[in-house]
């Protein structure tokens, strides 16, 4: 397993708060968000069991909803929904997508 992955789902827990708020506030970017969250989560975890250029490219995908949920977090944010997003959060988020634009990548 991939070290990231527990991270991951750390990144889940602490948007559960976040997504109460905005769901209140704007049902649709709620669902776009768990949904783009979550899909981070599945596509890393079928990336770790893929092989060659599918495990590429599911990483790819987890890549891109990880940016999906953050600029959910913008949107939410701009139209105040919520708050200011907690540092520990974003830097969670931060390794994240540094984990998987090197996955995605490759060794350079």
């Amino acid at each position: 397993m991939l070290h990231i992955y527990p991270v991951v789902l750390e990144v889940l827990t602490a948007l559960r708060p976040l997504l109460a708020q905005i769901e209140r506030r704007d049902r649709d970017l709620g669902r776009q968000l768990r949904r783009a969250s979550s899909s981070v989560a599945l596509n890393l975890a079928e990336g770790m069991y893929s092989r060659g250029a599918l495990r590429t490219a599911r990483y790819h995908n987890a890549l891109g909803s990880m940016r999906e949920s953050v600029a959910c977090l913008d949107v939410a944010r701009a139209f105040g929904y919520v708050g200011e997003v907690d540092a520990e959060l974003l830097a969670e988020v931060d390794q994240v997508i540094g984990t998987l634009v090197r996955l995605v990548e490759g060794p350079r």
